[in-house]
């Protein structure tokens, strides 16, 4: 399985679920390795064989400002979902960190990893 990455993708969002945190956007910093076959792409040399980047980061950026959850597990789970179901993406593994959230911490978050077959529908 070959990996496109994108790395430092910083999106400003609500998140959180003290009110406090609810009043402002704040940066979440996002790491994604999208496991993907790029034979394709490599052969043609075109970006519609390949997974678009800039457009999995406009993706992202806004799942992030639109879905304002509280915890970073939903917006992970939800970013994951939605790239499956938008990009020929068979394994991902995304990296959220969320600065500041913790006094005295360099970086706290949440990373999660998924396969497309963890979203099969039973009986597809």
């Amino acid at each position: 399985m070959d990996t496109v990455f994108l790395q430092g993708l910083e999106v400003e969002a609500i998140i959180g679920i003290h009110g406090w945190e609810r009043q402002l956007p704040r940066p979440l910093i996002f790491d994604l390795e999208l496991g993907v076959d790029t034979r394709e792409a490599a052969s043609s040399d075109r970006v519609r064989d390949a997974v678009d980047y800039a457009a999995v980061a406009e993706r992202v950026t806004a799942i992030a400002r639109e879905l304002q959850p509280g915890l970073l597990e939903t917006l992970a789970e939800t970013v994951a979902r939605r790239l499956f179901e938008e990009f020929p993406v068979q394994q991902l593994r995304i990296r959220i960190n969320k600065p500041g959230a913790v006094a005295k911490v360099k970086a706290v978050g949440v990373q999660i990893e998924r396969r497309r077959e963890d979203y099969a529908a039973c009986g597809q």
